[in-house]
């Protein structure tokens, strides 16, 4: 049996869970608590030497990288059974699949640099913080971390978040514009790869971001209408209205609306 190492609200481990449910395929898992440093464990990196989640095994066979993992399960199910048929279609799937690092990068900034910065400055000492990030596998991760907790959304990894997202925005309003999906009518990886991000963003209370694209919020609704997200992402996540009204309540969309707006403006006027 499949099993999976993840994050109780890791994006990239809810959009696994997500493609586990649409193929029905049955899973153990473990769940790490990521706040405490688990990930960061030395059990841990023997499995994922990045310390990050998710991490699928699979007998002698190990997977890291999320939309890696969500081919893999695609694969074994039988000839990519979530992936279009024809080869352009493949390709562009996989376009959006390689795309998901740098999207997890701007979801992780956005996160991290908004009321999670809040939460972590209230709980824990300067001594605390620092310890939590010298443990961070990955110096890059750490690097990026400490300039968040630092500078906030003046940190210019928020300026590279708003980059990736203002691209990821267009691309949605293109396929959206097209039909109900991703790739047109038919639900598939590109959809399962990239709802874990768009529903982080919404429970963010950051919805305001693709104001410009309506269909956005209607692929977003679709997707949670699913019993696939009801099972992988609400079970472990709880209600996303729940999360959207406490970051409102924490002014996650007041810390950065005029930097998005200012950085709109600077390309091409709208995001559009």
């Amino acid at each position: 049996m499949l099993k999976l190492y993840h994050g109780k609200t890791s994006v990239c481990s809810a959009k696994v869970r997500v493609g586990l449910a649409e193929l029905n395929l049955p899973w153990d898992g473990t769940i790490l608590d990521l706040g405490a440093g688990e990930q960061n464990e030395v059990w841990y990196l023997k499995l994922n030497h990045k310390g990050v989640v998710p991490t699928v095994v699979n007998g002698d066979v190990r997977v890291a990288e999320s939309s890696v993992i969500l081919e893999y399960l695609s694969d074994i199910e039988g000839s990519g059974a979530l992936m279009p048929k024809d080869p352009a279609s493949r390709a562009i799937t996989r376009m959006y699949l390689s795309d998901c690092i740098d999207i997890h990068a701007a979801i992780n900034t956005l996160t991290f640099a908004t009321s999670k910065r809040q939460q972590i400055l209230q709980k824990k000492t300067a001594e605390q913080i620092s310890a939590s990030i010298e443990r961070m596998a990955s110096p890059a991760n750490a690097l990026k971390r400490r300039d968040i907790i630092d500078n906030g959304t003046a940190s210019s990894h928020v300026t590279i978040a708003f980059f990736v997202l203002t691209s990821l925005f267009q691309q949605m309003r293109h396929a959206l514009s097209a039909g109900q999906w991703m790739q047109g009518e038919t639900f598939g990886l590109a959809d399962i790869a990239l709802i874990a991000y768009v529903d982080r963003l919404d429970r963010l209370g950051l919805s305001s971001l693709w104001a410009e694209v309506p269909d956005i919020s209607r692929w977003l609704a679709d997707c949670r209408a699913r019993e696939s997200y009801k099972t992988a992402i609400e079970a472990y996540a709880g209600p996303a209205d729940d999360d959207a009204r406490a970051a409102r309540a924490d002014g996650n969309w007041d810390m950065i609306e005029d930097l998005w707006q200012d950085y709109q403006l600077g390309h091409n006027g709208s995001g559009k």
